[in-house]
């Protein structure tokens, strides 16, 4: 990977060196290696300058065309090479790719302030800017030129070439933190995921997650072992299972114990991230990096954020511990009628004790349900199914097109005309080299002007059965599916000018829009009905049980609802720090526990949904979701109002959904986020949907807007 560009020109024989002539721009994955990377970034990142050089020392006034639409047009190569290095750096990485990683994160943080911090092309862009009134352009072009004079002024573009100086080593520094971070986490849940050296402790889990625990151990070489893997949140699946306690807590603690030391601890990472952020802001003119990361997202103000989270916070609690109250009688029950101890109820408990509550109180556990919710058919039968009612698509899967990976599913995807949308990629397992979350990425993002169509991944996190096996959903994965694929129809959907616009680029609290609306789809009864079919005799799942799962939706939400805010508050507070207040690397541990016992969100049984050390939402990009974790509560009023207003207008209509398309879906950034919202649902978001969906009413209080 070491091999170097000749900074001007690339190899032919590169696979980067000239656009695809695969359908859709396809990259040709099956011929790009390891050492295609350095080179084409290296390459791109030349030839970009090249460019962009050209742009600002052009002798003509400046003018849209030959300025902003320059710019758009500037940099194919490095994007070429960059979609599809960060997209598999997170979800097929290697010891390659991540040196890679490490070698060309400042590389590529200096490069973009070469662009935003050149005063010669910011003069030219600001001249357009001045007299933006007068150049008679259409809304996104306007809206274009407005965009590039916002970035390069939060760029740095106003400061003085002393602090521009300044400003760049503090990027560089951010970008390398960031990536090391990353892959710190991954190869801590890797190192982290617990060793059972006893069948008899996986009592409870099926016989199909053993084998798959049994395969996992087979993987690190271990014989008559079995290994739980860990995903990336606090809280572990197995949990809902194990019947050993003793297990649980083993699982419990090494899932929250990562990071906090050893060969793979991020606490410094941390620190230096943090204490970085703060000073950029402050140079930038920002009181802290929150402030400066909200002025452009709808919320504005760390002051909006804070009313929110704080308003919902008591609510979230008090139901969580309503919750943990009946749990506890659960066990202080079994305990009297076993003769045996009884214990008080704590993080590791939560799930077991849970799955037993709503058996109790709805008469099904995911037990029952898991045999119905069969990957392939969830995918097709359901997440399809329901696109293909409410927006007219059509999916014909695709398996003459290379892929990165052998589960990687293509569909292809027509419109409701029978033209050609674009691609939908579906990654669904969990492997030693993925990231843990779930995702989606673009490898082609549309514009037309570049005459693109989009090619979108939904990337998740499932466990993979030995093969033979069936893989069978838990409710949070089927739900998740659907979660995903509502990002991937706001790419597919995107019929903009301009790629800066296109499909998911837009603010962080209105991206999860789109995806958490698609959420009730995995709920209404017609695309329920359609996929949830037990996977060996085909039969429809019994409707008494489908309507227990329908009636417990708001089942557990105290605690789904306080491990996000508990994160979401963790969030604001590293981010509110000004510069010179931050935390060193020993205290990182002592301000996570004070900032979530002064928001009241310290519940001992409910921890955040990630603690510090793996947060990687906030930790692990140099912006990414840092300050911005509030998002998906932000964006679910959206989505709350949204299937309100669905299921005032007739549900899965086809004109209901044309008209999502029209207004929202299609037009990614080419206007203002609310105002697109407000021109679909006719008003100003409204918070009570939300409040009623997570079981919050009650005299809680707090606006969207």
């Amino acid at each position: 990977m070491n091999a170097t560009a000749d900074q001007s020109t690339l190899s032919p024989d590169n696979p980067f060196a000239r656009e695809s002539t695969l359908p859709y721009k396809w990259p040709p994955l099956d011929k790009i290696k390891n050492e295609h990377y350095v080179p084409a970034l290296e390459a791109g990142m030349a030839e970009q300058r090249k460019e962009v050089a050209a742009i600002a020392n052009n002798e003509a006034a400046a003018t849209f065309e030959n300025t902003i639409v320059a710019l758009e047009r500037s940099g194919q190569l490095l994007n070429r090479a960059a979609t599809v290095f960060f997209a598999l750096s997170s979800s097929n990485t290697n010891p390659e790719i991540e040196k890679a990683q490490t070698e060309m994160a400042p590389k590529l943080s200096a490069h973009s302030d070469s662009i935003y911090l050149d005063a010669a092309l910011f003069a030219r862009v600001k001249q357009l800017y001045d007299r933006r009134e007068t150049l008679q352009l259409d809304p996104e072009s306007l809206r274009l030129l407005e965009r590039y004079h916002t970035n390069f002024v939060r760029a740095g573009a106003n400061l003085s070439e002393a602090q521009k100086k300044e400003l760049r080593a503090l990027n560089e520094k951010i970008s390398s933190l960031t990536t090391e971070f990353r892959q710190f986490v991954l190869k801590g849940d890797n190192a982290a995921a617990l060793v059972i050296d006893n069948r008899a402790e996986l009592d409870g889990l099926s016989e199909a997650q053993i084998a798959t625990a049994a395969e996992a151990a087979k993987a690190r070489g271990m014989e008559d072992k079995w290994v739980l893997t860990l995903l990336n949140t606090t809280n572990q699946p197995a949990l809902a299972q194990l019947k050993n306690r003793a297990v649980r807590e083993r699982l419990f603690k090494a899932s929250a114990g990562r990071g906090w030391g050893g060969e793979f601890g991020t606490t410094k990472l941390i620190a230096d991230i943090i204490k970085l952020r703060a000073d950029r802001a402050k140079l930038l003119g920002y009181p802290n990096h929150a402030a400066y990361v909200l002025e452009d997202e709808t919320a504005l103000t760390p002051e909006a954020v804070n009313s929110m989270l704080h308003q919902l916070a008591p609510a979230a609690v008090a139901n969580a511990k309503r919750e943990a109250g009946e749990m506890q009688q659960l066990i202080d029950a079994q305990a009297k009628a076993n003769g045996t101890p009884s214990f008080q109820l704590q993080a590791w408990d939560w799930d077991f004790y849970a799955e037993q509550v709503r058996a109790k109180k709805f008469a099904y556990d995911e037990a029952q349900v898991r045999p119905y919710f069969e990957l392939g058919r969830v995918l097709v039968d359901g997440v399809l199914f329901a696109a293909q009612e409410l927006y007219g698509l059509k999916f014909t899967e695709r398996k003459d097109l290379p892929v990165y990976q052998e589960d990687v599913r293509v569909f292809e995807v027509f419109d409701r005309d029978g033209s050609q949308l674009g691609l939908f990629l579906f990654d669904p397992y969990a492997r030693s080299n993925k990231r843990g979350g779930a995702w989606m990425n673009s490898f082609v993002e549309q514009s037309r002007l570049f005459g693109n169509k989009p090619v979108v991944t939904n990337t998740l996190n499932i466990p993979k059965p030995p093969a033979g096996q069936p893989t069978l959903l838990t409710w949070d994965e089927v739900t998740t599916a659907f979660h995903e694929f509502g990002h991937a129809l706001h790419g597919l959907f995107s019929d903009v000018q301009y790629p800066q616009f296109s499909g998911t680029n837009v603010p962080r609290d209105f991206v999860e829009y789109p995806s958490q609306y698609n959420e009730m789809w995995a709920t209404e009864p017609r695309v329920l009905a359609n996929y949830a079919k037990h996977h060996e005799s085909g039969a429809p799942m019994p409707k008494e049980l489908m309507d227990k799962v329908l009636a417990a939706q708001k089942f557990n939400q105290g605690y789904a609802t306080t491990e996000y805010l508990a994160a979401a508050i963790l969030d604001q507070r590293y981010h509110q720090l000004a510069a010179g207040k931050t935390p060193a690397a020993g205290d990182i541990a002592a301000f996570e526990a004070d900032a979530l016992k002064s928001a009241q969100v310290n519940f001992e049984a409910v921890p955040p949904r990630y603690r510090s050390t793996y947060f990687l939402h906030i930790f692990a990009s140099p912006i990414g979701y840092s300050a911005g974790y509030y998002a998906y509560i932000w964006s679910e009023v959206l989505a709350r109002d949204t299937e309100h207003w669905f299921k005032t207008h007739g549900g899965l209509k086809r004109e209901n959904g044309d008209l999502l398309r029209a207004k929202v879906l299609s037009k990614g950034f080419s206007a203002d986020a609310l105002t697109l919202f407000r021109d679909f649902y006719g008003k100003s978001p409204d918070i009570a949907p939300l409040l009623e969906a997570r079981g919050l009413t009650g005299g809680t209080t707090a606006t969207a807007n």
